[in-house]
């Protein structure tokens, strides 16, 4: 590749949201795109995330594309080699190996306001210049490490759940768990069974569903193969029963006790120490943090081996784990189940827009694209899983779909202004879609339930959910408004940008 490569689009990253771009870009016609990765192969999140048990909280079925059905899923909830493997397989299936640029760390990204588009720099020196970047880096990333006096100075071993060090035996070992999310209640079980000793530090406990988990029976996989409509079927009544729950997360939230007393008789199938029970009973509504699954999370918490410290990590001294009620425990190894930046996202340093700010500055009062997708100062740009496109109960892929529609009919609309041109949000647009979307959260389990989740910003705001179903956003993303957009074009021969309007433009 030269070093000053120019193409119509670059995507950034390669997990759903980037293979799904370029899927969806070649099924447009436009091959005229590369896919920037920072890491040696495609995968994202699933690529990164491979500690013991780790595993979709989702069904299979429906957490792949609709283009790409499966009919080979091992189990009714895959686990991540079989996820990554099936990313693996779209990247083959759909010829997008050429387009790959494997170990392309983008380091910054500045648009150009009188070449009309943006110049990519990479970790590797490598520069691509494209007229439009799709950004599908994804808010589950970049791990989230915590704060914590003498981390640094453990003697031990300390690693993220999305950082797992394959190489360190657990075995014999004193591990000290930070987190009870959805990473840490995978790992928990898989390290009772190894280690001597396990501690977790719990802030706040979880509310935790049983897991159907299940094989998929080899006649199952032949019907589907044979008849691909069955699989279709079975895809179409996990997303409808999916769709029909919504209503008690975004309006009716009292409706959602009769879920709480499953959760709470999961719990005591395993717990019967009261003192244990009442430690990992939430005191908030269900759904206002994720909703986890897991049928061996409370075994393994009743082992002996295990001790449950209902508090958080504070501090560390020497090979002692201190939590901030005081409780204290030795540890050869620290597992941080953290989480991640999520409405922070460290991409958005990288980006610089029109005005010469990036999109970190531009969104220090919160997070807001207009419809998830496009920010104002940053024209022909845009992002995949982008601010309030998060789910609570359903396929994030289902909201991909959505938001590859909406690539697609905007760069349908660039095609037809003709010409070099770009399309910017206007500010007024994002505005008030914003409004729109935070005046329904307000009805909603994340807002009124009771936690504080990471779904929330560091002011308070829900700038990761949808307060919606999947059904609207796909009708609210189906085609790109011009009136939602400013047009505009290269610089006039006087030096002064011009923008058009789209009654001009026409």
């Amino acid at each position: 590749m030269s070093q000053h490569e120019h193409v119509r689009v670059a995507v950034i990253g390669t997990g759903f949201g980037g293979l799904g771009a370029a899927v969806r870009l070649r099924r447009e016609g436009i091959t005229d795109f590369l896919v920037l990765e920072r890491a040696g192969s495609v995968g994202g999140t699933w690529r990164d995330n491979s500690y013991p048990g780790c595993a979709c909280d989702v069904p299979s079925h429906l957490y792949s594309f609709s283009f790409a059905p499966n009919p080979d899923w091992p189990r009714t909830f895959s686990g991540q080699e079989h996820i990554r493997a099936y990313l693996e397989n779209v990247a083959d299936t759909f010829g997008l190996r050429p387009h790959l640029r494997l170990d392309h760390e983008v380091t910054v990204m500045r648009w150009d306001n009188d070449e009309l588009h943006w110049v990519i720099e990479c970790a590797n020196g490598t520069t691509v210049v494209a007229d439009v970047v799709v950004s599908a880096t994804g808010p589950l990333s970049d791990p989230k490490l915590p704060d914590i006096p003498g981390l640094a100075d453990f003697p031990g071993k300390v690693f993220h759940s999305a950082r797992w060090d394959h190489d360190y035996d657990l075995r014999g070992k004193r591990v000290a768990v930070v987190g009870t999310g959805a990473s840490a209640i995978q790992i928990v079980p898989e390290v009772q069974r190894r280690a001597a000793r396990l501690t977790l530090f719990q802030r706040t406990p979880p509310w935790v569903m049983p897991r159907m988990d299940r094989a998929i029976s080899g006649v199952e996989k032949w019907l589907h193969r044979a008849l691909p409509f069955t699989g279709t079927a079975r895809r179409g009544l996990l997303w409808g029963i999916r769709e029909l729950q919504v209503g008690a997360f975004t309006k009716h939230p009292d409706q959602l006790g009769l879920v709480e007393s499953i959760a709470k008789a999961n719990m005591a199938r395993a717990i019967k120490d009261p003192e244990l029970r009442a430690k990992l009973t939430p005191s908030y509504r269900i759904g206002c943090k994720r909703i986890l699954l897991s049928s061996a999370y409370y075994p393994a918490l009743a082992q002996p081996n295990v001790d449950v410290v209902a508090s958080g990590l504070s501090e560390v001294r020497g090979s002692t784990v201190v939590a901030a009620d005081g409780t204290e425990a030795e540890a050869d190894v620290i597992i941080l189940g953290t989480g991640f930046h999520v409405t922070d996202m460290p991409i958005a340093e990288r980006v610089v827009g029109a005005e010469g700010v990036t999109l970190a500055e531009s969104w220090k009062d919160g997070m807001q694209a207009l419809r998830g997708a496009t920010a104002a100062g940053f024209p022909n740009w845009m992002t995949i899983i982008g601010p309030n496109t998060g789910l609570g109960n359903s396929s994030m892929i289902l909201m991909i779909e959505s938001q590859l529609n909406y690539m697609a009919d905007y760069l349908r609309q660039l095609d037809v202004l003709g010409g070099r041109a770009a399309l910017g949000a206007r500010t007024s647009a994002v505005g008030v879609w914003n409004r729109r979307v935070q005046q329904r959260m307000k009805r909603t389990v994340w807002n009124t339930g009771g936690c504080t989740s990471w779904y929330l910003d560091a002011a308070g705001r829900n700038t990761t959910v949808w307060p919606g179903t999947t059904a609207e956003f796909r009708r609210a993303t189906r085609t790109v408004d011009l009136g939602e957009y400013e047009v505009i074009r290269p610089p006039a021969t006087c030096g002064r940008a011009q923008v058009l309007t789209e009654e001009a433009a026409r």
